[in-house]
């Protein structure tokens, strides 16, 4: 079984603990790094190339939107799924133009952020459920 590489970006490392432990969990998922900044996730991207980077939007010097432009242009075969407590149009629309496939919201239950990783993984774009549903048509429609 080929398992899908994730990479960490979030500047608590409660918050990085707590999605490694979920992640650790499924036989198909495999943290191989995580970063606090966004400075350092781009760092680790090029190096590691995951298949997925699992990344905050709000990170101190560099914010997630900036680090995905940048992840992704040293890789654009790395997909990025955004997570934030921001479930506003601007993050989600920013993040989007960044290039990242989803926008998931951390109170997300674990086998959700457990699918949208796979689905983002095979290209499908993925969001949270409470996330507007005219910014995901919109970005459907982008598609």
């Amino acid at each position: 079984m080929n398992r899908i590489s994730v990479l960490l970006a979030d500047d608590h490392r409660f918050v990085r603990k707590a999605f490694r432990t979920i992640l650790e969990k499924e036989d198909d998922l495999e943290v191989v790094g995580e970063a606090k900044n966004g400075p350092e996730a781009v760092a680790l991207a090029k190096r590691l190339h995951p298949a997925l980077v699992l990344m905050d939007v709000t990170m101190p010097l560099l914010n997630g939107v900036q680090a995905t432009r940048q992840i992704l242009d040293a890789n654009p075969c790395t997909r990025v799924l955004m997570l934030s407590i921001h479930n506003d149009e601007m993050y989600v629309r920013e993040s989007i133009n960044s290039g990242a496939m989803g926008y998931l919201l951390k109170q997300t239950c674990a086998p959700i952020i457990c699918t949208a990783i796979r689905e983002v993984n095979k290209g499908n774009m993925f969001f949270s459920p409470s996330v507007p549903s005219h910014l995901q048509k919109r970005n459907e429609q982008t598609k």
